[in-house]
């Protein structure tokens, strides 16, 4: 059905996609390749929020020369107003000849909506070329839309044997320089980083991107159940929205934190906790597609033990702390192996003089026994 230059011509367009890896979030990475005659006449790529898509901006790149073209997208163009208008009617209107995209829009605003849009205009259309890398480029986008959750990975560091600092709290620095800097790209990939009031009170980090290219800053987010968090907190000073989730609603610590320039939530709970799933809900309300969850033993376990953590991301440093050191996560109430969290490794690779574990939530085998 697909040819090689078919493959050659939506590989480039995966590449322009990747360009927009930082900037384009909460948005899907979108890449497009126009060509005619064999021949790239167009190239664009989804640059930030609210700015051109990258159809339109292939489409301009080429003038007109894209009619009669075929149009290499990863993504179906969308067929709705948003900020911006319908791509599928940008490519209408210039008279291309062809659409490939590389997967249907996860969208319920689209999903399928803008290939029928380009087919019932005369435009020839198909999807699923190089769909799996396509799906890659998104996956917190992907699974907004087909869940309503977005997509939450736990990111830890810790010594061989589990341990996250000394039991005095002493933990820095537990990884090298340049593992701390991975996690600079970590935090870039999110729309929101999720942290704790323990962890702000203890450490008070500023927990923003601090990389050269980076054009926005992810959405601090913390878990204050009492609104305990200072008004002079150094998150304040790094850029970047702030919300601030609370239990117990307290007009003074509320007005304090305003004008330090947090948004201030309530959510209900009846222990006192912030509910973590509501949690999710409210974020996925809010646009969030991508949480990085950076928390004490106890928050980052909660969002293991409650199975709302997709990935964890867990730097391993050659160093041995010993058993008086504090644990990797709290995890109360497992007695048994069969309770046992389990995760699939879908990547290792060796940051500085570190170890980075990429795993994923595996969900429980029936029956699965161990021998």
């Amino acid at each position: 059905m697909f040819s090689t230059a078919d493959h050659t011509f939506m590989s480039r367009a995966i590449a322009l996609a990747k360009r927009g890896w930082f900037s384009t979030l909460p948005n899907p990475r979108v890449g497009c390749v126009l060509v005619k005659d064999g021949v790239v006449v167009g190239e664009g790529w989804h640059e930030r929020p609210g700015e051109p898509h990258a159809e339109v901006n292939a489409l301009r790149a080429a003038g007109e020369r894209a009619r009669g073209a075929t149009a290499y997208v990863t993504l179906e163009p969308c067929c709705h107003f948003g900020r911006t208008p319908p791509c599928a009617d940008a490519l209408i209107e210039a008279g291309v000849a062809r659409v490939i995209a590389a997967m249907e829009d996860p969208n319920p605003k689209v999903a399928g909506g803008g290939l029928k849009k380009l087919r019932d205009a005369g435009i020839e259309t198909a999807s699923g070329l190089l769909e799996k890398a396509a799906r890659e480029l998104n996956p917190g986008f992907i699974k907004l839309m087909t869940t309503g959750h977005p997509r939450v990975r736990v990111k830890l560091a810790a010594s061989l044997d589990g341990r996250t600092a000394m039991a005095s709290g002493e933990s820095k620095w537990i990884t090298g320089e340049t593992a701390r800097h991975d996690v600079q790209r970590l935090r870039a990939e999110a729309t929101g980083i999720v942290t704790g009031i323990g962890t702000v009170l203890a450490d008070d980090p500023m927990l923003d991107v601090r990389l050269p290219e980076m054009t926005r800053q992810p959405e601090r987010i913390v878990l204050d159940p009492a609104l305990r968090m200072p008004a002079a907190a150094r998150m304040f000073t790094g850029g970047g929205k702030v919300r601030v989730f609370a239990v117990e609603d307290d007009p003074g610590r509320r007005e304090a934190l305003t004008a330090a320039g947090a948004e201030v939530e309530t959510l209900a709970a009846g222990n006192g906790r912030i509910p973590l799933a509501a949690l999710l809900e409210r974020l996925a309300a809010l646009g969030h597609t991508d949480v990085l969850v950076e928390a004490g033993a106890t928050l980052a376990g909660a969002f293991l033990q409650q199975g709302l953590a997709d990935e964890l991301v867990l730097y391993l440093a050659p160093s041995l702390l010993g058993h008086e050191a504090r644990p990797l996560v709290a995890l109360p109430g497992m007695e048994r192996l069969d309770q046992r969290l389990d995760f699939a490794l879908r990547d290792v690779r060796v940051v500085g003089g570190d170890l980075r574990l990429d795993l994923a939530r595996r969900e429980k085998e029936e029956g699965r026994r161990e021998k």
